[in-house]
């Protein structure tokens, strides 16, 4: 017992991990497969990587019992003589020593080490199972902050019981990387934190901000905290506006040109001199909320994926012409060129429930409400089934199929399906599951929406996509057979207002549509 147990189990650990890592180089007593070491190798190498994931996690969850159980531990050996504050110090420095971190880092791993410990059961499980990743655990406790003791709870329940009442679908959390369970995470949160989005998002508006921070190498961030719907509109147009500029004369990549042309409006005139190598802005990724890719999109395309026509203005022209198109079309005011989901009670103002912005999340619906009134161009009138939040019909007045389906896919799938990427809707292809030239139909079902990196990877590679379903999109079947599940959108009925039954309205069975009535209503209220 004691330290001397201690001392024992650590040992076994440095055993196991000796007994890894020749396995790994090929000097195990013997070969993972006889018929074919290569590739018994390789199959019993990702063995390996699992496991040690699955280790690394349960490590983690030791770490934060054993700095909370020293915090407490220390305390009570410093007695009440210490100030409070004086002994927190005390606490964070030591295990700042014993991991070699920093004053920041250290007081930030024994805060959420706290959260997991005394508030969050089910993430201290996970991490003790192997199911969730250290990184995961941050963002649970990060998102569960600001919440009270039951919103915690809801947040842990909804993504980690399987049994709850309304749990995450898709894709296991664990098997999320940390920064996509940081979007579904913040989605839940915004939805339904016991604070008014509207309350919460004034605060945020007086709190905007634009910030400066040095860089390496002569450079500095430059960023703004701005209004989701403006940075988002924003992005998209230094987007938009970029890509127009692109030709065989034209030298930089998407992210020079963005930053190029994010300076330029600034300081209104060119910072960019070809060949001098110097930078003057950088910008900051507080922009680049959408994520859009930096693949090319088809002029025919241009309106389906959300740019509009004052950004469809600046073409294709490259060099000195391209450069003159893009400082030509900042002269526009910036409008959002996205897609808004909004519940027919909230845009009636009959209701507190937030919007979605693609490619953003959670918005509150004064915000949708001026999006929708004032001339969100790519704006689709999407229906959702109240039953349980899922789209039931996209533009039923538009007649481009093509547009439709994509609008449809952006609406399923959010991003591109593939495990982890974060690729918005924006730039993705739309993709035959089953090819067409065996067989495969151009319906939802047999449409995925990937970047064009990993349509790339599925048709050069022995990457391939799972089936789809008309609300699911694709999972992906690795080479070596392993099956990926995707992320599924966490859809959630609608709010009813008080007194108004779920039953009262039924629009499956309807031959018109009473919520594209009431939003058409709206419009013509803020014509």
């Amino acid at each position: 017992m004691g330290k001397a147990a201690v001392s024992r189990a650590y040992a076994d650990i440095r055993a196991a991990l000796a007994v890894l890592n020749a396995e790994v180089d090929g000097f195990g007593l013997e070969p993972f497969s006889v018929a074919d070491p290569l590739a018994g190798l390789a199959d019993g190498c990702l063995d390996i990587l699992a496991g040690a994931r699955e280790v690394e996690a349960g490590l983690a969850g030791l770490k934060a019992k054993t700095a909370v159980a020293y915090g407490e531990s220390a305390g009570a050996v410093a007695g009440p003589g210490v100030p409070v504050q004086a002994q927190e110090m005390a606490v964070t420095a030591e295990i700042g020593c014993v991991l070699a971190l920093g004053p920041r880092a250290a007081s930030s791993f024994l805060a959420t080490s706290h959260a997991v410990v005394s508030s969050l059961p089910r993430t201290l499980a996970g991490l003790q199972t192997g199911t969730l990743s250290w990184q995961h655990a941050v963002v649970m406790a990060d998102e569960a902050a600001c919440l009270d003791a039951a919103g915690a709870a809801a947040l842990e329940a909804h993504f980690l019981d399987p049994d709850a009442q309304d749990p995450a679908r898709g894709c296991p959390v664990g098997q999320l990387p940390a920064h996509r369970f940081r979007v579904k995470a913040r989605t839940w949160r915004e939805r339904h934190h016991a604070e008014s989005i509207e309350k919460r998002h004034a605060k945020g508006i007086a709190d905007r901000r634009v910030e400066f921070r040095p860089d390496q190498d002569g450079m500095a961030w430059l960023s703004a905290c701005l209004p989701a719907a403006e940075a988002l509109a924003g992005w998209n147009r230094l987007t938009a506006i970029s890509r127009g500029m692109q030709g065989p004369d034209e030298c930089r990549t998407m992210p020079q040109l963005r930053a190029d042309e994010f300076a330029e409006a600034i300081l209104g005139s060119p910072v960019f001199t070809e060949g001098n190598g110097n930078g003057v802005l950088s910008v900051c990724a507080a922009l680049s909320i959408s994520g859009a890719s930096d693949a090319p999109v088809a002029d025919g395309d241009r309106a389906a994926a959300g740019y509009g026509t004052a950004t469809q203005s600046t073409g294709r022209a490259s060099g000195s012409a391209g450069a003159a198109a893009g400082r030509e079309s900042w002269s526009s005011p910036i409008r959002a060129q996205v897609l808004v989901t909004v519940p027919v009670f909230s845009l009636m103002g009959v209701t507190d429930e937030p919007a979605v912005l693609d490619g953003y999340g959670p918005i509150p619906p004064s915000m949708a409400r001026d999006l929708v009134a004032n001339g969100a161009t790519s704006f689709y009138r999407v229906l959702v089934d109240p039953r349980d939040g899922a789209p039931l019909e996209i533009g039923r007045t538009s007649y481009r199929v093509t547009g439709a389906m994509r609008a449809w896919l952006r609406m399923r799938d959010g991003k591109c399906p593939f495990p982890g990427c974060s690729n918005n809707s924006l730039d993705n292809d739309a993709d035959h599951i089953l090819a067409w030239a065996k067989g495969g139909t151009t319906g939802i079902s047999n449409l995925g929406q990937p970047c064009p990196k990993h349509h790339k990877l599925r048709h050069a590679t022995g990457w391939k996509p799972s089936p789809a379903a008309k609300n699911e999109p694709p999972g992906w079947i690795s080479p070596t057979g392993r099956h990926y599940p995707s992320e599924h959108q966490d859809w959630e009925p609608p709010h009813w207002p008080g007194g108004l039954g779920t039953g009262s309205v039924d629009i499956v069975r309807q031959t018109g549509s009473p919520w594209e009535d009431t939003l058409e209503q709206f419009l013509r209220a803020h014509a």
